[in-house]
């Protein structure tokens, strides 16, 4: 973690991506995971949601100076919450609508308009609270770590 930090997070998002998604198919009913859908989301983890993670958390510390007040934090929460949550929102869908399920883009689109408003809601009733306790008790190099591990639930 402390000689290569944006290369361990992105390592440790793509491993939980895929755990968690081999976990998650096994709740379906699953007979056998599907290798390839793991592994993409492995890709999504590694590629993406790591290395997000640790600009994204970077960025909050020199916007707000390392501050760790009840008000700061109350501002990055925020701010993360208006910007963040629902762009990764976003670009997961397409993620997985294009990537994972192969679906073509007026496809996903559709699905987008349809679905987006009720998973953006939904996230905000559980990610300020995870984003409040990661900006409040968690040192910076952990808070993708954190969030990774709480994605995976």
């Amino acid at each position: 973690m402390q000689l290569h930090p944006l290369r361990t997070k992105a390592f440790t998002a793509g491993l939980l991506a895929g755990c968690s998604d081999a976990v998650g198919q096994k709740i379906l009913g699953a007979r056998r995971i599907q290798l390839r859908q793991v592994s993409l989301m492995m890709l999504y983890g590694f590629a993406y949601a790591g290395p997000f993670g640790h600009f994204l958390h970077k960025l909050m510390d020199y916007i707000f100076k390392g501050k760790k007040d009840t008000k700061t934090i109350a501002k990055k929460v925020l701010l993360e919450q208006l910007t963040s949550s629902p762009w990764n929102n976003i670009f997961f869908l397409v993620y997985y609508g294009l990537v994972i399920e192969g679906r073509k883009w007026n496809f996903v689109k559709n699905k987008l308009r349809k679905d987006y408003p009720s998973v953006q809601l939904n996230a905000w009733k559980i990610w300020p609270i995870v984003a409040w306790v990661n900006y409040q008790y968690m040192p910076i190099q952990f808070r993708v770590i954190f969030h990774s591990a709480v994605a995976s639930c």
